[in-house]
């Protein structure tokens, strides 16, 4: 839905004052980083002095974003729903801001492969965190737990794969685009995982 102009004036105020507050600026110092004078950005933020292209332009340098997130009205998709991949006992999502990841739910029973000619290396990154159980990842020639809670971060050139340790396992995870791909062309799964299959 569109915002009309005072919606959108008020929007952008609003965002200006709390990115400053955000940073632990005071009016002056915000306005010493745009040029501004401080009487001039207290009318700013309160609605007393009309929003000028040049001084948006230098706030929001100063407040290290850029004047189309300054002014960004779409709102309208907050909340999505998973595509579900059951063959492979997967969620996934998309983020809109960033087409190329993939944000992956999924559930694993079975151990990691027992032969390094079953990991797997392919370009980009990704990160994985432990919603329950206990995870075992394979890393070129390193085991790893990975407990309930604890997170892993590793570029996806590295020989690898996932496995549930001791029972079933629950994982988030998040790709880039190349590791996103690089898993598109092979099995279903995160970091080479092995999957629970649905019953039926």
């Amino acid at each position: 839905m569109a915002q009309g102009d005072g919606e959108l004036d008020s929007l952008v105020r609003g965002r200006i004052r709390a990115l400053r507050v955000a940073q632990g600026w005071s009016l002056d110092e915000l306005a010493g980083r745009a040029n501004l004078s401080p009487s001039t950005l207290s009318r700013i933020e309160t609605g007393r002095r009309r929003l000028a292209l040049d001084q948006l332009t230098a706030l929001a340098r100063a407040l290290d974003t850029s004047l189309d997130q300054l002014v960004e009205t779409d709102t309208d998709d907050v909340v999505s729903s998973p595509s579900i991949d059951a063959a492979h006992a997967l969620m996934r999502w998309s983020i809109r801001a960033e087409p190329g990841m993939t944000v992956v739910r999924q559930r694993m029973t079975d151990p990691p492969p027992d032969g390094p000619a079953r990991l797997r290396a392919h370009p980009g990154r990704e990160w994985l965190v432990v919603l329950s159980g206990t995870a075992i990842l394979l890393l070129g020639n390193r085991r790893l737990r990975v407990e309930t809670h604890q997170a892993a971060e590793f570029p996806t050139m590295l020989p690898h794969a996932i496995g549930a340790d001791g029972g079933p396992c629950e994982i988030l995870g998040i790709f880039d685009r190349d590791a996103r791909r690089g898993h598109q062309r092979g099995e279903g799964g995160v970091g080479g995982i092995r999957t629970a299959r649905p019953p039926g």
